[in-house]
């Protein structure tokens, strides 16, 4: 935390966006290096290069259902003079004792079995008769039906030049080459790759474990009856739905009522299973938001660097805001306002960031363009503000969705951007070129 953000907040004043980013960074690290099994490092960050022991094929394999051939025994083949060959047998996917192929021979060979010696090149089944002595076919018969088809003969109706249809040995990666670079993040593809060049488990930095929690008496569980003055929470959902997106785990805690002790003894019992904690709404200045009240005293606030402090920023919507460290292991904790949206773009400005520090990667942002703003008239915006609204982005345009109200979440839930005005501007004509931060 700077220097600045540890002294007492002055009540007047406004952080920008940017410092106070720039203090929640300063508190987060990415965790420590683990060994996770492949299945369970999806979604993590490689911290070691890894390098190929064997190639991949580790040896010449056929890319086609066919027969292995020598090339010279099919050159000038056609239709109406194919290359009779003796059929030797079959090598299948797997086979360990190859068949040798000789002059005047051919093996029927299936998709990926190794070439065996003495072949140059595969005729695709589609080529050949299939060993039925009459046209071309379509397709090979079952050897458990058909088993005489890995005798006889077999006519070829075309030719093949050396290595037709043959993945050679080394032809994706060779032993020795970097599979893939630290820094990488484990995908499907990925983690393929890392099954088929024989690595069952992965030094990796974890996905960040990330507890949301929504606090309010008025909240409700969607499902439940509504009573008087009460509404549906909606934020802890949608907090644990982005934290899982920027590539956190994600634990949901269902909303807390507004209580000091209740939100103290809650905190305190998620902090196990935390590596960091957001909390919604109680963060303004209203005598029910218990929020501060409950965070002044969580875990070790006495150790260096624990503490949360809250602030006022120079943003709409999301001015009130906290951050700090709790308890003994100084988790991070990032106090969002309670307002549907005000918390969305707190989380995607604050938050997002810092599980992508946590994970340890690199492009720790969302994606920015610039975008010609679509709108029938000009927006306003409050003097000293940098305001985030709702926006539709397509084709280098983008159009304003809903009001700038923060309860306004059906507007949110049709926005793919957020449009930026900075804090010296008060309108913005349409076909302004702004900023847009882009959402997914």
């Amino acid at each position: 935390m700077s220097s600045a953000a540890t002294s007492v907040t002055d009540q007047e004043h406004l952080w920008s966006v940017s410092e106070h980013l720039e203090d929640i960074l300063a508190t987060v690290r990415p965790l420590e290096a683990i060994e996770l099994q492949l299945l369970d490092a999806q979604g993590c960050v490689l911290v070691e290069d890894v390098t190929v022991p064997v190639s991949l094929p580790p040896f010449d394999n056929s890319s086609m259902d066919g027969y292995a051939v020598r090339v010279a025994d099919v050159a000038g083949a056609s239709e109406e003079y194919p290359a009779v060959l003796t059929v030797v047998g079959d090598v299948a996917a797997g086979e360990s004792e190859l068949l040798h192929v000789g002059p005047g021979q051919a093996a029927r060979i299936m998709t990926g079995a190794p070439l065996p010696p003495g072949a140059e090149a595969v005729v695709p089944v589609e080529w050949t008769d299939g060993g039925l002595g009459e046209g071309p076919v379509s397709g090979m018969r079952a050897r458990s039906a058909s088993p005489e088809g890995a005798s006889g003969e077999v006519h070829v109706h075309r030719s093949a030049p050396a290595r037709a249809h043959v993945r050679a040995k080394g032809s994706d990666v060779k032993a020795g080459d970097r599979a893939l670079a630290a820094g990488a993040v484990l995908g499907p593809p990925q983690i393929g790759l890392l099954a088929a060049i024989g690595r069952g488990t992965v030094r990796v930095r974890p996905r960040p474990r990330v507890v949301v929690m929504s606090t309010g008496s008025e909240l409700v569980q969607p499902d439940e009856q509504l009573g008087t003055g009460q509404i549906y929470d909606s934020n802890s959902f949608a907090l644990c739905a982005a934290a899982r997106d920027a590539g956190a785990i994600a634990y949901r805690v269902g909303a807390v009522a507004d209580d000091a002790e209740t939100l103290r003894a809650t905190i305190e019992d998620q902090l196990i299973r935390a590596d960091l904690v957001v909390t919604t709404g109680g963060v303004s200045v209203g005598a029910y938001d218990v929020v501060k009240e409950a965070l002044s005293s969580v875990g070790d606030e006495d150790e260096a660097g624990s503490g949360i402090e809250f602030r006022k920023l120079a943003m709409q919507p999301g001015k009130p805001q906290g951050f700090g460290s709790i308890g003994p292991d100084h988790t991070p904790l990032l106090a969002l306002p309670g307002n549907p949206v005000s918390s969305y773009v707190s989380f995607e400005l604050f938050v997002r960031p810092a599980i992508r520090t946590l994970m340890g990667v690199d492009d720790i942002h969302r994606s920015t363009t610039r975008a010609s703003l679509r709108t029938d008239k000009a927006l306003t915006s409050p003097a000293g503000r940098r305001q985030f609204l709702r926006g539709r982005y397509a084709d280098g345009e983008v159009t304003p969705v809903g009001g700038a109200g923060s309860h306004l979440i059906a507007a949110l839930a049709h926005a793919n951007a957020l449009i930026v005005v900075p804090e010296s501007d008060e309108s913005v004509e349409p076909g302004t070129e702004v900023d847009v931060v882009l959402l997914g």
